[in-house]
């Protein structure tokens, strides 16, 4: 699979981050397959903008969470990874909690809105994908291609 990496440089060898704000999947190194949204990435970095391409080869020995669509467990995943609860898997993969989405997030954990409230304000977001890869393991499972500016 072909995977895309939005930044401000070229990362031939990526690393597992482990520092910074909490993120939907929890800390690691974040990939999408969708071009267009690694391109959204990359134009939101100061100075340059570059997507990183990669060969990603699946190991069945490593231990994968994927969440195909926005579900119940999807949104208490994220909540938990946001607020800096840890988790063991080397990679997960599902949907990806844009600024908007976010803040409806926010929202649900607050109280301000209901879990049915919640669901039906993400409705009709546009797709997404992410995948983050978050031990050193997991990340032997890429083969960086090539890169392209913008």
């Amino acid at each position: 699979m072909t995977l895309y990496h939005g930044s401000n440089v070229v990362v031939q060898s990526p690393k597992v981050l482990t520092n910074g704000f909490y993120k939907d999947f929890g800390y690691g190194f974040y990939c999408t397959n969708m071009e267009k949204q690694a391109m959204r990435w990359a134009l939101t970095k100061r100075k340059s903008h570059v997507v990183n391409i990669y060969e990603y080869t699946a190991n069945e020995h490593l231990k994968i969470c994927k969440f195909p669509q926005m579900t119940e467990d999807w949104l208490n995943f994220v909540v938990d990874c946001r607020k800096g609860i840890e988790h063991d898997f080397d990679i997960v993969e599902g949907p990806m909690a844009d600024d908007t989405i976010w803040d409806y997030i926010e929202d649900f954990t607050r109280g301000n809105i209901s879990r049915e409230a919640f669901w039906a304000l993400v409705k009709f977001k546009y797709p997404t994908h992410q995948i983050v890869f978050c031990t050193e393991q997991a990340l032997l499972t890429l083969n960086y291609e090539r890169n392209y500016q913008l």
